[in-house]
């Protein structure tokens, strides 16, 4: 059987480097708001006129700013298995940007270990598959240890 090739499930947001992965943002030239997912058409700031925007790999760390449990199916791109399986969501603020990002933690990952500020890590894992392709999503993971 040949090996399955690697997509994003969602193009254009995160790489696919499956040791370092990084969220890909935008950042506005002039006043330095940050955005994600990337956005290109005109800084959102009302403070701010300026069309220009750099692309970015935002932080891979971050804090949890708030989490949850999803006892119903999300929306696209997620494609719910039969029968769905709960799944554990956090708000991070990531580490550099400031900016909350939410996003899935790791199917492993249990509600009743998490609490605000935990330090989490930005990962890959497969979201769902077919006969050819592993579609891959970012998912945040807990850091063990003493916090960073």
């Amino acid at each position: 059987m040949a090996e399955k090739i690697i997509k994003a499930a969602r193009e254009g947001w995160f790489t696919l480097d499956r040791h370092a992965p990084g969220l890909l943002g935008s950042q506005c030239e002039e006043c330095e708001t940050f955005y994600f997912p990337p956005h290109h058409h005109f800084c959102r700031n009302p403070a701010c006129q300026s069309e220009t925007f750099l692309q970015i790999e935002l932080s891979r760390r971050g804090r949890i700013w708030s989490y949850t449990d999803a006892r119903y199916p999300p929306p696209p791109p997620f494609i719910a298995p039969d029968p769905y399986k709960v799944c554990v969501l956090a708000a991070v603020e990531l580490e550099r940007e400031k900016l909350i990002v939410l996003g899935q933690m790791t199917a492993s990952t249990r509600l009743d270990e998490l609490k605000i500020g935990k330090v989490v890590e930005l990962c890959l894992e497969t979201l769902y598959s077919d006969d050819k392709h592993d579609y891959m999503m970012w998912k945040w993971q807990p850091l063990q240890g003493p916090a960073v």
